[in-house]
């Protein structure tokens, strides 16, 4: 499984690294402000969209994230306060076993 994994990831890498240098040609980049920013490879303003992609992806879970967090911390807590509060069950011991005197089969 684990050639597997590694298989794909360098396949994906080799697909990347074709797609990359596929795309050098020069782009103008223009910003909301006016401001152009000329013969810059198409393959850096595509990797920087999607680094800034992932950036917003990730920064949109840390809300959920912190409060699943909160949470479990409330209901680790309660758990512990209910085996403080809950008497401790008698050691059980053994069965005890009879033998009837039949044969083993």
């Amino acid at each position: 499984m684990r050639y597997l994994v590694w298989t794909l990831r360098l396949l994906i890498f080799l697909l990347v690294l074709v797609f990359a240098l596929g795309n050098t040609a020069p782009v103008a980049v223009t910003f909301y402000s006016g401001l152009v920013l000329q013969d810059i490879p198409l393959i850096v303003v595509m990797l920087a969209a999607f680094v800034l992609g992932a950036v917003f992806g990730l920064l949109l879970t840390i809300p959920g994230a912190m409060r699943r967090r909160r949470e479990a911390a409330r209901l680790r807590r309660e758990l512990d306060r209910l085996q403080d509060t809950t008497p401790a069950a008698p050691a059980q011991s053994a069965p005890v076993v009879i033998d009837a005197g039949l044969p083993a089969r």
